[in-house]
């Protein structure tokens, strides 16, 4: 029997209000010493080494497919389990995702080593890589990214458990790490060009050491066991991740080629400083995209649970909500942008129009995604979204790859905004509205309870 679900509104309120807190609290940290960071980069080691940095810093955006899916099993099984400490099949499945997980970060790791033996980095990078040590960097990147794949469980399990808001605190230590080492180097005029975009995947791993480290605690002794039975195979098979992990890992793939390829764009295809303000407006937006991404997936645990107990819960008015207090936010940084980049680059670099008007487009659709996207983690959902997501790969990249003649930097960012609408809110929000009537049709009682005030209040 499917009940339906007239009061989960506390839920839902607490665990976004509590993640978005703590992400505006987090983020006004990392941003505030993230533009110092900038700063000392581009002052010490000049507009080129910053370039370098960010280009090189968004690698892991590239390879989100790394993890094969697994993070979306390991969230809907962790919420979905009623006892997550004394859970057999949780259990199980941490289990299989620590070995598919470490074979996929040694696969990163020999594809890297390759990558550098055939002098590849300059092909594939382009010419925002530093002449001479920037293979070097890259190479040091993927291996660090490669060998700190598995502790990625970490922040899964914090945010199965409903506890993103303490997974999102935990990125507290990634921006001092950085601006420790990065100031250290300038301290000391260590030549650290090319070396730089190595602190930020050495935070990374620190902050997902720390995650890992709470997890246990949070369910001990899951965790101690399960790596047990991750090291016998033969004694301990895996569980069967296959209608979950198949269509994230498309989407996975699909996602980084569509959205996550703007920097290779205009380093390939520019000569000026198209790519340093690129990098300098995804830093100060990104602020907006980090807070929109940890408070929407602090709903997906609460979907999950909701399958779970066979309770319908409406994202329409989360959805809303979204998409307002995005577009205000993207609104006000756009006004405030010309002071910060100024302080940031000294007067060097400058953001047109089209640049942050695109990013301001982009983050409201980006809001507007997260809670319908949230609600679509069950195996139907997610399959759904594969054939409008592959078709976005052609038509983003084609639409940026034109529009960066035209538009220059802002060319990439107004494409993909155009691709998102087109292949993720519309064909989502479509689906969304006759699951919710195919799932209310099927209870007893014919509203659908929805956490925010729509009908079933």
């Amino acid at each position: 029997m499917t009940h339906v679900a007239t009061r989960p509104r506390s839920r839902m309120v607490t665990a976004v209000g509590s993640t978005a807190a703590a992400k505006v609290v987090v983020m006004g940290i990392s941003g505030l010493l993230g533009i110092v960071t900038s700063r000392i980069i581009i002052e010490n080691f000049g507009v080129a080494a910053y370039a370098q940095y960010g280009l090189l810093t968004a690698l892991p955006a590239l390879l989100p497919f790394a993890d094969l899916g697994m993070g979306a099993v390991l969230i809907n099984a962790v919420a979905a389990s009623d006892d997550p400490r004394r859970d057999e099949t949780l259990r199980r499945t941490i289990a299989t995702t620590i070995r598919i997980l470490t074979v996929s970060g040694l696969v990163v790791v020999a594809v890297s080593i390759l990558i550098s033996v055939l002098g590849l980095w300059p092909t594939l990078l382009g010419a925002g890589l530093l002449p001479g040590g920037g293979s070097v960097a890259a190479l040091v990147c993927g291996v660090i990214f490669g060998v700190a794949l598995p502790l990625a469980i970490g922040p899964r399990l914090l945010i199965g458990l409903g506890r993103n808001a303490l997974q999102v605190a935990t990125q507290a230590v990634v921006a001092p790490i950085i601006l420790v080492l990065v100031g250290g180097s300038a301290l000391l005029a260590l030549p650290a060009e090319s070396a730089i975009a190595v602190y930020s995947f050495i935070a990374s791993a620190a902050c997902s050491i720390l995650c890992l480290v709470l997890a246990s605690r949070a369910l001990r002794p899951q965790l101690g066991r399960a790596l047990t039975e991750a090291l016998h195979p033969k004694r301990y098979p895996g569980v069967r991740t296959r209608s979950i992990a198949w269509p994230m890992l498309v989407q996975m793939i699909a996602l980084p080629i569509a959205m996550q390829t703007d920097r290779l764009l205009l380093s390939h295809l520019t000569h000026g400083d198209e790519l340093a303000q690129y990098n300098l407006a995804s830093q100060l937006f990104n602020i907006l995209l980090a807070t929109i991404a940890a408070s929407g997936i602090a709903l997906w645990p609460i979907f999950a649970r909701a399958r779970a107990d066979r309770t319908v819960t409406s994202p329409l008015r989360p959805t809303l909500w979204f998409t307002v207090l995005g577009l205000a936010a993207a609104l006000l940084l756009a006004v405030v942008s010309p002071l910060l980049v100024s302080f940031v680059s000294g007067g060097r670099i400058t953001l047109d129009a089209w640049l942050i008007g695109g990013y301001v487009v982009f983050i409201t659709l980006q809001a507007a995604k997260y809670p319908i996207g949230m609600y679509m983690t069950d195996a139907r959902g997610l399959a759904f979204q594969v054939w409008p997501i592959l078709i976005s790969v052609p038509l983003n990249l084609g639409l940026s790859w034109w529009l960066v003649g035209i538009l220059g930097a802002g060319g990439p960012v107004v494409g993909t905004a155009v691709a998102v609408l087109l292949c993720q809110v519309i064909p989502n929000f479509w689906w969304v509205r006759r699951d919710l009537a195919r799932r209310a049709a099927a209870s007893p009682r014919p509203e659908v309870g929805d956490p925010a005030g729509l009908p079933g209040e």
